[in-house]
């Protein structure tokens, strides 16, 4: 892609090291490993919805918040997180979201209403929107260009295990309980220890955070220069660490982090905000982390015993684990545009099919006044495929591919506090998702994954018309517009 022009900019990009440096593997992963929090966090509470909602005589309006209420300080947590983390460091941020969370996981395990429950969440969610924009800026910040797209992905490599061991946890602990409302360990039941379990993933997070350099981009905008080229020379194997803190200065501003600096006149941000903004907000109005949160519930309401729902929630977690690597080894050769262009489409053709399964459902009146969807074989086997096929399309594409571009898009001068904003976004848009989906899905499953294919396919538009490609381009080649320009020599 060197020296090719698209739309009147020269795309930039660097020549391929010779070998992949180890320690900038290590210290990725030890940075991804906030992703690990994000993914667990995310669907620990699929396990416990129902014994939330029989425990305190949730509705379902009710339920639905108790199960987004992290979200809101995930995007609290997001939106602060850029500015913190350019004045205070990304590794200090670090282990402050790992200490957060790791207090929350107690407090949500032992609350004793649903008031204190959500409290608890929402506290928590402050780390996980914290790390969720750290981790990928600080990975592209010590990537070399020429792998940034696989180490980036591996934030979500980290983030869909977290995924699977929140499942796993889950389905221990509530076969050893035999259920999730029955007392496991000390009087206290499965359901409140998928929670508290989350302790071990903290503390794994907080130590090895403290054993990370700090970002050289970072230390060179506070005058650090000697320990920047340090940085560049042990980690990322950069030849030339002298030249490229004098790159990454010129494309600086010194102190950073004020979201005044995201303005623009594209609607009062600068364009390429908007499309991070954008691109963030789609990778979950597709509904993919309705499968997270409530499959569990969702495949016990068409039929499938509480073992097999949790059984099949699991494999579609390992499903989104195979897949998550197979991303990782295309993101960097096709790139991130094609990934997403047929992410898109396969999003919508397996959302669709999902409509059209439950379209076939017959509701059937419960003693205790509930409804329960039931299908036919066939047809709930073609939704279980349907909902796998889902998550292969996303977790190959939109899924890691959104966070590399989040992390990569933005230029020098803003790319803490823009990811952070479009990091907010993210969480806002699954927030919004997740506390509709009980009571539009009361209302209709079909139309639920009619609406999500629906935004599969204007995702598909969006990529064509805003998102340019970055695959192997420098970091001080981003622009405010979106474009990529020539960095001098």
């Amino acid at each position: 892609m060197g020296g090719r022009h698209t739309r009147g900019d020269v795309m930039t990009t660097a020549a391929a090291p010779s070998g992949l440096n180890r320690r900038v593997l290590t210290i990725t992963i030890g940075a991804a490993l906030g992703g690990f929090l994000f993914g667990f966090d995310s669907s620990v509470i699929n396990g416990a919805v129902s014994s939330l909602q029989a425990e305190w005589g949730l509705s379902e309006a009710l339920k639905g918040f108790a199960v987004a209420s992290g979200l809101l300080g995930c995007a609290i947590g997001a939106w602060f997180a850029g500015a913190l983390a350019d004045r205070w460091g990304r590794i200090r941020m670090m282990v402050i979201s790992a200490i957060i969370f790791f207090v929350s996981a107690i407090g949500s395990g032992l609350a004793v209403g649903v008031t204190d429950f959500i409290l608890w969440r929402v506290f928590g969610g402050l780390a996980i929107g914290a790390a969720s924009v750290i981790a990928p800026a600080y990975i592209a910040e010590v990537a070399p260009a020429a792998y940034r797209g696989r180490l980036g992905s591996l934030q979500q490599l980290a983030i869909v295990l977290g995924i699977f061991a929140a499942l796993l946890s889950d389905q221990m602990l509530q076969g050893a309980a035999g259920g999730p409302a029955q007392d496991l360990w000390w009087g206290i039941e499965a359901w409140r220890w998928m929670f508290i379990v989350g302790v071990i993933p903290a503390v794994i997070y907080g130590v090895a955070a403290l054993r990370l350099p700090e970002s050289p981009r970072y230390l060179a905008s506070k005058g650090q220069r000697e320990q920047a080229e340090k940085v560049l020379a042990i980690y990322t194997g950069e030849p030339n660490p002298k030249a490229k803190v004098d790159e990454i200065l010129a494309t600086s501003d010194g102190d950073r982090g004020k979201l005044s600096d995201l303005r623009g006149s594209s609607f009062g941000l600068k364009p390429i905000v908007w499309t991070g903004i954008i691109l963030a907000a789609f990778q979950q109005f597709v509904g993919i982390n309705v499968i997270f949160y409530y499959s569990t519930t969702l495949w016990e309401s068409v039929g499938f015993s509480s073992d097999d729902a949790f059984l099949t929630s699991t494999i579609t977690s390992v499903t989104n684990i195979v897949v998550t690597i197979v991303a990782i080894m295309l993101v960097d050769k096709i790139g991130r545009r094609r990934l997403l262009l047929t992410g898109s489409l396969g999003m919508f053709v397996t959302l669709a099919l999902m409509a059209v399964a439950f379209s076939t459902a017959t509701l059937v009146e419960n003693a205790d006044g509930t409804q329960t969807a039931t299908m036919s074989h066939t047809w709930s086997l073609i939704a279980f495929i349907g909902a796998n096929g889902f998550v292969v399309f996303f977790g190959a594409t939109w899924g890691p591919v959104m966070w590399v571009l989040l992390g990569e898009m933005f230029p020098n001068s803003i790319r803490a506090v823009a990811l952070a904003v479009a990091g907010a976004a993210n969480w806002i848009a699954n927030f919004i998702v997740t506390i509709t989906f009980p009571s539009l899905s009361a209302f209709s499953l079909s139309a639920a994954y009619g609406l999500y294919a629906l935004m599969s396919l204007l995702s598909f538009f969006f990529v064509i018309r805003r998102i340019r490609e970055t695959k192997g381009v420098e970091l001080e080649a981003m622009t405010d517009t979106g474009t990529v320009q020539k960095v001098a020599a």
